[in-house]
């Protein structure tokens, strides 16, 4: 009897401790996601699921043309997948089709390359908007079809959840991501 009671309380310390491990890990390290919607097509499907990243803006800042998770500034219970565009400080402005980006190294502009988008896609809308300290402005990659900072305006660090590492679904398309490597190309005169 005493054996059975043994294993009993071994098999419960590891049933607790499994169940901490998986609250640590997915409270404060990565948290699973579900893409839910078409905004950020041809780069993420409706139905991908996506592993986010909690940790790494703990120790930097989110960096232009990473894909980000953050909670709907207009309904918190709600999460977004968008791409960060604009930075704390810039000037953002969309006009012709293209982005652009003002800050205190470009003050001419610079045209933002967005080379994970179909060829001959343009961003609609016609706007000037400056973000102040610690605001992003986001983006889908569906450029027709995303509602995003273009209709709702900045979206505040502290919204955001995580950055999108991996996706592990659908198994044909398991894909580590990083940010695209942005080498800006002078906005002509």
């Amino acid at each position: 009897m005493k054996q059975f009671f043994a294993a009993a309380l071994e098999i419960v310390e590891m049933a607790i401790i499994a169940i901490v491990a998986v609250f640590v890990v997915r409270a404060f390290l990565v948290q699973p996601f579900l893409v839910s919607g078409a905004s950020m097509e041809p780069n993420f499907s409706n139905g991908d699921y996506l592993v986010i990243d909690e940790l790494t803006y703990r120790f930097r800042e989110p960096a232009r043309g990473e894909t980000i998770v953050f909670r709907y500034p207009g309904n918190e219970s709600t999460y977004y997948i968008k791409r960060i565009i604009g930075l704390p400080g810039e000037r953002v402005t969309v006009k012709d089709g293209a982005i652009s980006v003002y800050s205190g190294v470009s003050k001419d502009g610079l045209r933002v390359p967005e080379n994970y988008l179909p060829v001959g896609l343009k961003t609609s809308g016609d706007l000037d908007v400056t973000l102040k300290g610690g605001d992003y402005f986001v983006l889908g990659d569906n450029r027709n079809f995303s509602f995003d900072s273009r209709s709702w305006g900045s979206l505040s660090k502290n919204e955001i959840v995580g950055l999108v590492r991996l996706r592990l679904w659908p198994i044909n398309e398991v894909k580590a991501f990083e940010a695209p490597n942005y080498a800006p190309v002078a906005q002509p005169r």
